[in-house]
């Protein structure tokens, strides 16, 4: 097979020397990558010259888009002043400071201390080291397992992945660890019994996470990850008052909850936090991604009093803290991310998010939701997905081995959309959250072109099945 790509490209330098996360790594062998060469807004461009809307802000992250001046020299001026220092032993620096005050004074409840990391995999990571910690200073080395829910997404790392409730982070990882347990996803379009309301559905839901508490034992079950809206699950939306259906079964028991604010924080949902947007409580709050618009890696893990008691319990019990990183609070990301939440203020981003995506919810279901391979359209703000289905009326999903949100995004390329197949060919959306309406009219007309040509192309199988 010829390869689509020239000797000594760049596309031929990346197979032969990268090895790519969230890839058929065989099959990259053949078809190479896409090169992205820069951005600016909302916008990218190959290194063909070939222009793209962003559908997805990278990967749910760059909020402010793919340009912006003050972010840039925000990072020259720390560069030049204190490019780099760390936070172990009781040192400290002015931007990691200032980040924190920030980041206290912004969380949706009240909120004690913050620690930094580098991703959200790795914040996700710290803050179930803490919950174990926290639990021994309690006094209950027993009461260690994490719940997180099928179709979940907390990241990569090896408890972290464990937390993730998605098969393709377990199989040939030796995933999940032992002690991590996951229960129903609130996808009320799939798991919704005929006749069921969504509050009831709610209901069932909390009953079945009381049932799988009691089964493992309340005293061994120490905190439940949720994310607002389960965003790789396929932007799964909560059904109508599951929060607040949930949170009961937790405080009866004494689990902490944590909320994975990584894709949902910064007004991504139409609030500051997509916490707020459900009702949640949680104990621990965990944010990365459009914290620095990802202009350079940082994530955040903010406690609340309870929790930084018994962790600062233990450390004296002990003598240290003994979990930290390197660039734990780096200055540069930290500086970016200070300016970055500036940013947001002055623009009143959520605001912008609440006016335009409005526009876009309806839109996409305007456009869409009558379409015969669209099963669902769901979201809320800017973050939404369309679900493609075989049977519409059956709500019956393709078969994997079809592969056709991989075939969904190769004819959306060819369109000028970078868009993101997820869990049963749902197809995402979460654009930069500074897209105006106009742009979202012209990411809606790429997407549906895409959509068309997916049906013609499916039809034609159906007439002459690829071998």
């Amino acid at each position: 097979m010829t390869p689509p790509y020239a000797a000594n490209s760049a596309a031929a330098r990346d197979v032969a020397n990268v090895l790519h996360p969230y890839t058929d790594l065989k099959s990259h062998l053949d078809t190479g990558p896409l090169v992205i060469a820069r951005g600016k807004g909302v916008r990218v461009w190959d290194d063909a010259g070939k222009e793209y809307i962003e559908a997805m802000a990278g990967l749910w992250c760059a909020a402010l888009g793919f340009d912006n001046e003050r972010l840039v020299q925000a990072a020259v001026k720390q560069m030049r002043e204190l490019p780099y220092y760390h936070g172990f032993t009781g040192r400290s620096h002015t931007p990691m400071i200032d980040l924190a005050e920030m980041l206290i004074q912004r969380a949706p409840v009240p909120m004690s201390k913050v620690f930094f990391a580098n991703s959200g995999s790795e914040a996700n990571d710290s803050a179930i080291k803490m919950i174990w910690y926290a639990n021994n200073a309690w006094g209950r080395p027993q009461k260690k397992k994490i719940i997180g829910r099928v179709r979940g997404y907390h990241g990569i790392t090896i408890a972290s992945g464990s937390a993730t409730g998605q098969a393709a982070n377990h199989k040939a990882f030796d995933l999940p660890l032992p002690g991590f347990i996951h229960t129903l996803c609130p996808t009320y379009y799939h798991e919704g019994k005929e006749g069921e309301t969504e509050e009831q559905f709610s209901m069932r839901c909390a009953e079945e996470l009381e049932k799988l508490i009691l089964a493992e034992g309340p005293d061994t079950v120490a905190a439940m990850f949720c994310e607002p809206i389960m965003g790789a699950g396929g932007v799964v939306v909560p059904p109508r008052g599951y929060f607040q259906a949930i949170q009961p079964v937790l405080k009866k028991y004494d689990i902490l909850l944590v909320a994975d604010e990584v894709i949902c924080g910064f007004g991504r949902t139409g609030n500051y936090w997509g916490t707020q947007t459900y009702g949640m409580e949680p104990d621990i709050l965990v944010c990365a991604k459009a914290l620095s618009n990802s202009f350079l890696p940082i994530s955040a893990v903010m406690v609340n009093q309870r929790v930084f008691d018994g962790l600062a319990a233990k450390s004296h019990e002990i003598g240290t803290f003994g979990h930290g990183f390197t660039y734990s609070g780096h200055p540069v990301p930290a500086a970016v991310a200070i300016e970055t939440l500036k940013i947001y203020d002055e623009i009143d981003i959520v605001g912008h998010v609440r006016e335009v995506g409005a526009y876009f919810q309806s839109e996409l279901r305007r456009r869409f939701q009558d379409h015969p391979l669209v099963g669902e359209v769901r979201g809320i703000g800017l973050i939404g997905a369309v679900e493609l289905v075989e049977d519409k009326a059956a709500r019956r999903n393709f078969p994997p081995a079809r592969k056709v949100g991989a075939k969904f995004v190769k004819l959306a390329e060819q369109q000028g959309l970078i868009s993101r197949a997820m869990v049963l060919d749902s197809i995402g959306f979460s654009p930069p959250l500074v897209i105006t309406k106009s742009e979202i009219g012209e990411m809606l007309d790429r997407f549906g072109r895409a959509l068309d040509e997916l049906a013609v192309q499916l039809r034609r199988e159906a007439i002459a099945p690829v071998a």
